[in-house]
C-alpha cells in the first residue's frame, strides 16, 4: 500500500475505524473486492489503510455525492451487512471535508493557513 496521491483540496476524507473479531472469515478476500471495486467508483481519488489491532482505513472523494452512492453500491451493502454481522466488534465512520494537505516536499517556511 502506498500513500493515496490526492489532488488539492478541497475533497472528502471517510475514515472508517475498527476492531476486528478473531479470525479471517473471509474479511481478506472481500476487503480486496472492494478495494477494487471504490477504485472503479466515480469521485473516487485514493485509500490507505492499516491494521495494528485498531484498523483504520481512510477513502478519498471528490464529493459528498460520491460518498453517498459508494454506501449505496448494492456489492458494498453485503461487505457493510457482513461486517456487523461477522467481521467487527465495533467500528466508527468520518466523513471530514479535507481543506489543507502537503508532504515532506512542502516548504517548513511555509506560513500557516488560517483555518477560519
Amino acid at each position: 500500500m502506498t500513500i493515496a496521491a490526492t489532488p488539492a483540496p478541497p475533497y472528502y476524507a471517510v475514515i472508517f475505524t475498527s476492531l476486528r473479531t478473531e479470525g479471517d472469515n473471509g474479511y481478506s478476500a472481500m476487503s480486496d473486492a472492494m478495494v477494487k471495486l471504490a477504485a472503479t467508483q466515480p469521485g473516487f481519488l485514493g485509500i490507505e489503510s492499516a491494521r495494528e489491532g485498531l484498523g483504520i482505513t481512510v477513502s478519498y472523494w471528490d464529493s459528498l455525492e460520491s460518498i453517498a452512492a459508494w454506501k449505496r453500491n448494492s456489492a458494498h451493502l453485503v461487505a457493510q451487512q457482513r461486517g456487523r454481522e461477522v467481521w467487527y466488534e465495533e467500528f466508527r465512520v468520518r466523513i471530514c471535508r479535507v481543506e489543507r494537505d502537503y508532504d515532506m516536499a512542502a516548504s517548513p517556511q511555509a506560513p500557516p493557513v488560517n483555518p477560519l
